[in-house]
């Protein structure tokens, strides 16, 4: 357990994510930061008094605009920023989302020097660095969320279509957090059984496309949100190897040097995590297909980073 955890944002991911890391006692205490006053002070007292129903002693407390209660913060997570909304380019939203976390990052950078910092504020890999770029921290300490995400729902399909358990399938998927990103079909497995021997390739290629629009599927069901329970629990799946010390071998964005043949950018890759954040970079063989589509979605992210000035 650690002394505490800081959530950047209050909206449903961030609010989710608290409630979820308190419930699994990560932290003594669990922060939660707006820029909304009122609302993570209203959540945070809410979840609290939930404390007695669910068992935990996990304190948590909200606050507006005001970072002296994060001070000393061992993890932070920053689920700050916008959705895009009708009108908006793409290269508006990428420019007023890192706007939002470059300004989290300055008070990052003075609250909590020592932090990990685990971003999930879209798009995902370029708000990774512009979290690194303004904090300065190693690449160790920043990281972000989306191949955990992304996997559990190409997982969850999968199991649907075979009607088994979730907890039977293997899988991963690599890549930027977005319609470019790679499940490793190669490495898919249900029991140690290769899915390839399960599923034909038709049924198998629809079951990629809609891992790639999984979020899109959902935001055309709710019309004025998007996802937040499958979110919010890949976070914390990050932060509790973090917080254990369990070296789990999980998809994430890291800043990448050379590995895969990427410098320079964030991609989802696999990645071992602990109590030192991101610990290894974890190289596997891809298929000739693999690598042209990482390469692909390496290349989008780049683009992405383009409409961004630091």
């Amino acid at each position: 357990m650690l002394n505490k955890i800081t959530v950047v944002g209050a909206g449903n991911v961030g609010a989710t994510t608290a409630q979820r890391l308190a419930e699994k006692e990560l932290a003594r205490t669990v922060v939660v930061v707006d820029v909304i006053d009122g609302i993570p002070q209203g959540k945070a007292l809410d979840q609290w008094e939930a404390a007695p129903i669910e068992g935990f002693d996990t304190r948590i407390v909200g606050a507006a605009n005001d970072y002296r209660p994060t001070a000393g913060s061992e993890v932070v997570v920053v689920t700050a920023g916008i959705a895009r909304k009708p009108g908006m380019s793409r290269d508006d939203l990428v420019r007023t989302n890192a706007d939002i976390v470059k300004q989290v990052s300055q008070q990052i950078k003075q609250t909590c020097p020592k932090a990990i910092v685990v971003v999930v504020s879209n798009p995902l890999d370029v708000m990774c660095w512009v979290t690194k770029q303004v904090t300065g921290f190693p690449r160790e300490r920043v990281i972000g969320m989306a191949g955990v995400l992304d996997t559990a729902r190409y997982r969850a399909f999968l199991a649907e279509a075979l009607d088994v358990s979730v907890q039977d399938i293997q899988a991963m998927v690599l890549g930027g957090h977005g319609d470019t990103m790679v499940p490793l079909v190669s490495y898919t497995t249900v029991s140690g059984i290769p899915v390839m021997q399960l599923l034909d390739k038709g049924r198998l290629d629809k079951i990629v496309d809609r891992t790639r629009n999984g979020g899109a599927e959902i935001v055309a069901f709710l019309k004025t949100g998007s996802a937040y329970y499958a979110p919010s629990s890949a976070v914390v799946q990050m932060v509790e190897s973090i917080v254990l010390d369990q070296k789990r071998l999980l998809p994430c964005a890291a800043w990448l040097d050379g590995e895969y043949g990427l410098s320079g950018m964030y991609c989802g890759v696999p990645c071992k995590l602990g109590k030192r954040g991101l610990e290894q970079i974890v190289e596997v063989k891809l298929t000739p297909d693999e690598q042209s589509a990482l390469q692909k979605s390496a290349e989008a992210v780049k683009q992405t980073m383009a409409a961004v000035t630091l």
